[in-house]
């Protein structure tokens, strides 16, 4: 049976990627990777006041990307098809002279199983949503595991068939009267690709973090081992299974006195090789607050043969991590903000950046479907 150039160039590429993670060449593991420069300019908020589209209720808008071939963003809904099926909307945002003009839903597309069925109500928790080069969606569960429904990492078709599921390892699966796998609601938070291009036979990287650490991976003694999340990073390709390359360390940042929360709400790719932003979202005393950091994965440990990371790390070297912002500084009241995104290029030839806040379907009341635009520029 023959194979096309382009399915044996993928090959080549995909086993280049397994035998040899760019994070693993010694070459690279010789150099200190340096963060890159970047400035990060906030623009202003728009707030999404519909709350209703085609009988669904517009709320929960958890995760955000953006399909530059059409020029729409997909946002999905956390919904655990209790008020409307699970989701994701498509919505149109018009930004002009450095602002957001206005946002537009124009579709709203139910996600189906693997039977070709609208999910029954609490079998999901949709949190993260990534555009693909293949026209598709993955888009991340974080699974309820006090009901014993695990995590998943399923892509979709732009119709919200089930066209393929990613497996998580063993580790990250609840199972009873095992002390292992993701916390309640602590989750699959985060998803992102990252793509050379958008030809469909070409592979493609996919990471995604835990919000907060795996139950094995928590010390009750030692408070501070909440904070340390596993980060997976899987090649996708046009053949075979997704592969898992990767597992690193993130730490997340130690709270304050006021915060009663804290946790990885999303990562973003970014066009360089390696860099990665991550969005950590706090709830407290105060309210919520934000920070932006940019990541670097180049010399990480791997750490999936660990069982459990809850004893002494210092053999470990965690994910590089720099914070860029902290919203708490913008001077505006920040809502419970989960998505991020790169968007189109202003005419400057810098880059849009979209957040986006989950209004834990509180309507208009007491929080909001809260937009944030900046600019990113080196």
């Amino acid at each position: 049976m023959s194979i096309s150039r382009t399915r044996f160039i993928g090959f080549i590429l995909v086993l280049f990627f397994f035998l040899f993670p760019f994070y693993d060449l010694k070459s690279l593991a010789e150099v200190d990777r340096t963060f890159l420069d970047l400035k990060i300019e906030f623009l202003g908020e728009y707030t999404l006041k519909e709350i209703n589209y085609q009988d669904t209720v517009i709320g929960g808008l958890s995760g955000i990307t953006y399909n530059p071939k059409e020029d729409v963003y997909y946002l999905i809904s956390d919904d655990r098809a209790n008020i409307s099926p699970a989701r994701f909307y498509t919505a149109k945002i018009n930004i002009e002279e450095e602002k957001i003009e206005n946002i537009k839903i124009e579709n709203v597309t139910f996600l189906k199983d693997k039977k070709g069925e609208l999910y029954q109500k609490n079998t999901t928790d949709t949190e993260g949503i990534a555009f693909s080069p293949r026209n598709s969606l993955f888009i991340s569960s974080e699974g309820l595991t006090n009901k014993n429904i695990p995590a998943f990492i399923n892509e979709y078709d732009l119709e919200g068939n089930l066209l393929n599921s990613i497996r998580i390892p063993e580790r990250y699966i609840p199972k009873t009267g095992e002390k292992k796998g993701i916390e309640n609601n602590l989750g699959l938070e985060s998803l992102t690709i990252k793509a050379n291009g958008f030809m469909p036979d070409d592979p493609f990287r996919l990471f995604t973090v835990t919000e907060s650490a795996l139950v094995q991976d928590v010390d009750l003694k030692n408070p501070l081992t909440v904070l340390r999340s596993r980060f997976l990073h899987y090649v996708i390709n046009p053949f075979g299974d997704p592969v898992l390359i990767g597992e690193h360390l993130y730490t997340i940042d130690e709270p304050s006195f006021s915060t009663l929360y804290n946790g990885v709400a999303d990562l973003l790719s970014l066009p360089d090789e390696g860099y990665l932003l991550s969005l950590e979202r706090t709830f407290g005393l105060r309210g919520y607050g934000a920070k932006i950091f940019q990541l670097v994965i180049g010399n990480a440990s791997d750490i999936s043969g660990q069982k459990s990371i809850s004893g002494n790390i210092e053999n470990i070297i965690p994910i590089k991590k720099k914070l860029l912002l902290d919203l708490k500084q913008l001077g505006i009241k920040l809502d419970n903000l989960e998505g991020m995104t790169l968007g189109g290029r202003f005419p400057d030839g810098s880059q849009s950046l979209i957040l986006v806040s989950d209004n834990n379907f509180s309507g208009n009341s007491k929080q909001k479907n809260q937009f944030l635009l900046f600019k990113i520029s080196k």
